[in-house]
């Protein structure tokens, strides 16, 4: 990619990238998304379903807390670290291509567990290395990207974010039909590793970076300074994202909703969620890039209030679907209404963004996004284990009706966020997070 050499200095982008380009820098979305589609998604569910009928929400709860803690901790502040990085590579390569290793190492660890707080360890460490990769990936739009280009950009990854999802959970569906989780779970990491190749051959991000302001240890310090706090406008995007993203998560319990609600045996209901997933994957696609493009014309707000309201029809119609055919349908709504969020909402996110440090806010919004799930996944998973109580099918239907509630509190923040787009070198009303940083 000679073409976005130049974009790792301070200046804004100003070259148009080709189609290509935009494709690669947007591929490890993919292996990202296939790891996590594939554990979310239908492995980790099924194992602790199996295991652990009377308390899996429970138990699948204490694994999303984890998670959160893990990516709040690591994506802001090694994305932080990378805004400062001089090596050959770049700023950003070294940080991805590690990430990309230990996840494998890591996804071993996980499909070798056989104990439970063993499978949770595991999933903590490959929370670490996977943010460890993202925090620093993420700043790549906003470096080589110009803003009319932004639109498209963000319209291929939420492609390549669905992509990866549905590719996902075929691959736990693999593993489940055939017996073999060990190997799927594996699989997924050397996808991903494959996509991270990719990646790092066809980026050329250059060397440069800002100049360090202070120690290694006072710039990682400053990833959650004092300053983020009066960056109201990213706090608000930033519950935005972990709102929507993480209804996006209630296809996680899907497993358990075609089992218990629909009374599903087994494969039926890993089948029928392989086909909902699908659904949602085309749907999700079908709007990804025209959502993003919309965007570009009307405005990012307007076409997020109405990924909101679409999704939530959707996913109320799973809730209340009095058969499997219905609630596959209803994936149809929900699913373009995510895709018009995943395009739209990256956007959003590199325009308000500062531009002299994008790792450290890209981190900061998207540990909302790898926060996202396990939050819902919390909530819900209680919900769930209290309903089912109550009536066994009714559990995963209240925790559908949870992430309807968090839509309709995402469209809420929104209101709360200015879309003006912000430009390298605008006047920052937080000054130097080292300075802010005690």
């Amino acid at each position: 990619m000679n073409a976005a050499n130049h974009a790792t200095q301070p200046a804004a982008p100003f070259r148009d990238l080709p189609l290509l380009h935009l494709i690669e820098l947007s591929v490890y979305w993919f292996g990202i998304s296939i790891i996590w589609g594939g554990l979310d998604g239908l492995i980790i569910p099924f194992r602790l379903e199996q295991s652990y009928p009377d308390d899996f929400g429970f138990r699948f709860a204490i694994i999303s807390a984890a998670a959160v803690i893990m990516a709040i901790v690591v994506q802001p502040t090694v994305g932080m670290i990378s805004d400062y990085t001089v090596t050959r590579w770049g700023r950003r390569k070294p940080f991805i291509v590690i990430g990309a290793v230990l996840d494998v190492v890591f996804l071993i660890g996980v499909a070798s567990s056989q104990d439970f707080l063993l499978l949770l360890a595991s999933l903590v460490l490959l929370q670490f290395s996977s943010n460890f990769a993202q925090g620093p990936f993420q700043g790549y739009v906003p470096d080589l990207v110009p803003a009319r280009q932004v639109g498209l950009a963000s319209g291929l990854m939420g492609l390549m974010l669905v992509l990866g999802r549905i590719a996902g959970v075929g691959v736990g569906t693999l593993g489940v039909v055939t017996g073999n989780l060990w190997l799927a779970t594996v699989a997924l990491g050397v996808v991903e590793v494959g996509t991270m190749i990719v990646l790092v051959r066809s980026v050329h991000e250059g060397t440069a970076a800002a100049p360090r302001p202070g120690t290694w240890w006072q710039v990682a310090r400053s990833a959650w300074g004092a300053d983020v706090l009066r960056e109201r406008n990213i706090l608000w995007l930033l519950l935005v994202r972990l709102l929507f993203l993480g209804a996006i998560a209630s296809t996680s319990l899907g497993l358990s909703y075609f089992g218990r609600s629909h009374g599903l045996g087994q494969d039926a209901a890993a089948g029928t969620l392989l086909l909902g997933t699908i659904i949602v994957g085309i749907t999700t696609a079908m709007a990804a890039v025209p959502g993003g493009r919309l965007s570009d014309r009307y405005g990012r707000k307007p076409m997020i209030y109405l990924a909101c309201a679409v999704a939530a029809i959707g996913v109320s119609g799973v809730a209340l679907a009095p058969s499997p055919v219905v609630a596959v349908a209803a994936y149809v709504p929900f699913g373009l209404g995510v895709g018009i969020f995943l395009s739209v909402d990256w956007a959003l996110m590199t325009d308000v963004i500062p531009k002299e440090t994008t790792g450290r806010y890209m981190g900061i919004l998207n540990a909302g996004t790898a926060a996202a799930g396990p939050i819902y996944l919390l909530v819900a998973g209680l919900v769930l284990d209290s309903f089912s109580r109550v009536e066994l099918g009714l559990g995963p239907r209240a925790a559908m009706t949870v992430a309807a509630g968090f839509l309709l509190l995402a469209a809420a923040a929104l209101t709360r966020v200015d879309p003006t787009r912000r430009e390298v070198g605008a006047a920052s009303a937080v000054g130097d997070p080292l300075m802010a940083t005690p």
